[in-house]
């Protein structure tokens, strides 16, 4: 089970921890289960770069970014060497683990 905490660069949104979180689920998946609007214009297929995200702590929880999701961070503004894609964010079924995002100001879609 994980714990997930998300941050935001929006001031105005607080911070959301998400606690007993299972594996083998996305980021993004987990946001809009969980009411936290993060942009997926594409609807999660790795096809755009607005489900952009940082991964401040437990990267090791995710599995490795493929071939295609480091293709399309190279088009991400403001890359970062911690970036990821939410949709491409798989929590690891390793057991137990925290995870730390911070979710970018956002463009209104």
């Amino acid at each position: 089970m994980y714990t997930i905490k998300f941050n935001f660069d929006n001031v105005q949104l607080q911070t959301v921890v998400l606690y007993k979180i299972e594996p083998w689920q996305s980021v993004l998946e987990l946001a809009l289960k969980n009411g936290i609007k993060l942009n997926h214009k594409c609807g999660g297929i790795c096809s755009c770069t607005t489900c952009h995200i940082y991964i401040e702590k437990g990267m090791e929880n995710l599995e490795p970014k493929s071939n295609r999701e480091s293709d399309y961070l190279d088009r991400v503004t403001k890359l970062r060497k911690n970036s990821r894609l939410a949709c491409q964010s798989l929590l690891k079924d390793t057991g137990n683990g925290m995870l730390e995002v911070t979710v970018p100001e956002q463009p209104l879609l």
